[in-house]
């Protein structure tokens, strides 16, 4: 029996941080040998909001090797560029054309992040739903592993798909609906700054967020600033230490013990004791990982060779999917 198959990405805008690790990564490697998995860096994402030119494909490659880094298996899985294949590009075209724009101005954050553009927001910010249907719909992927924030993106995916079938289909199902794959609870990182905000590679600060390739001493540094409170006895749970919360959490996910044993361990300890703790802990997490990022990086064609042959896999079943679209669509073939 074949296994299902995942898709998910991240954007190469700005360096990966512990949200992204254990709200998504981390639950990717452990799981990837249950499934056929297609890992892409969405570069096409990342020009939805002002970016920098000078350093989008040094951030996508940084991208692609920190997968690998954090234990991404080839074995399992394909690693790839959205950009290298266009077939993504051209999908997406013609899901526009048959997505009504309704859909799209409804989109939760289009709204939030066109607030924060004003009125030089780009088309692209409120297409970008239609591109990430793209990206799932390419791949004929059964699940995509999804946090609150994508739900509605993912639900969009699926409307897509219905009604590129229902149009076009003739009784067929030409584009397979996917799945969520939910995450498992207790991997939502919150902002060192603020422990009510999700930690975020947007927030201007860059003391908000732990970067997987921060060294030691900036780690340091940034636990040590981190919002707390004046409240000695650490404890879970407590609306009004939201803080608290958070740091407990990140704790419990990188030393590997439970929630009860960390909450037995921390309630009589204030914040001057369990600082430097949460420090080696992260610490200790994080130097596999940036040591194998050095490796990756240091061995000349190694990464290139893995992203060429990612996108030679996947761009053979992405343009499977668009021969079927394109001929579902009336198009003629190529001549």
């Amino acid at each position: 029996m074949s296994k299902k198959r995942i898709l998910s990405g991240v954007q190469p805008t700005g360096n990966l941080h512990l949200g992204n690790y254990l709200g998504a990564i981390r639950n990717w490697v452990e799981g990837q040998s249950e499934y056929d998995n297609y890992f892409c860096v969405v570069d096409l994402h990342a020009i939805t909001v002002p970016h920098n030119p000078a350093t989008l494909a040094a951030d996508t490659y940084a991208i692609a090797a920190l997968y690998l880094a954090c234990g991404i298996d080839l074995e399992h899985s394909t690693i790839f560029v959205q950009s290298h294949i266009p077939a993504h590009s051209e999908l997406t075209w013609l899901l526009n054309c048959i997505t009504p724009l309704n859909w799209l101005t409804d989109m939760i954050q289009f709204k939030e992040k066109a607030v924060k553009q004003g009125e030089n927001v780009g088309t692209g910010l409120l297409d970008y739903p239609v591109l990430m249907a793209a990206d799932i719909l390419l791949y004929d992927a059964d699940k995509v592993p999804v946090g609150e924030d994508q739900k509605q993106h993912l639900e969009l995916t699926r409307d897509i798909a219905v009604r590129f079938n229902h149009l076009f289909g003739r009784g067929e199902t030409v584009l397979k609906l996917p799945e969520p794959l939910i995450r498992r609870e207790g991997a939502r990182v919150m902002s060192l700054t603020d422990g009510t905000n999700k930690m975020s590679k947007s927030d201007p600060s860059e003391l908000s967020r732990i970067n997987l390739l921060d060294p030691p001493e900036t780690i340091t540094k940034k636990i040590k600033r981190c919002k707390t409170d004046p409240v000695r006895g650490l404890t879970f749970d407590d609306p009004e230490r939201p803080e608290c919360h958070n740091l407990l959490t990140l704790y419990m996910l990188l030393s590997g013990k439970t929630k009860e044993e960390v909450a037995v361990e921390c309630q009589d300890l204030g914040w001057g004791q369990f600082k430097p703790l949460l420090t080696e802990t992260v610490i200790s997490a994080l130097t596999p990982i940036q040591e194998k990022y050095k490796a990756v990086r240091n061995e000349e064609g190694y990464l290139e060779s893995v992203l060429r042959d990612g996108r030679e896999k996947a761009g053979a079943i992405a343009e499977e999917t668009l021969a079927k679209v394109k001929s579902a669509l009336g198009y003629s073939k190529p001549l």
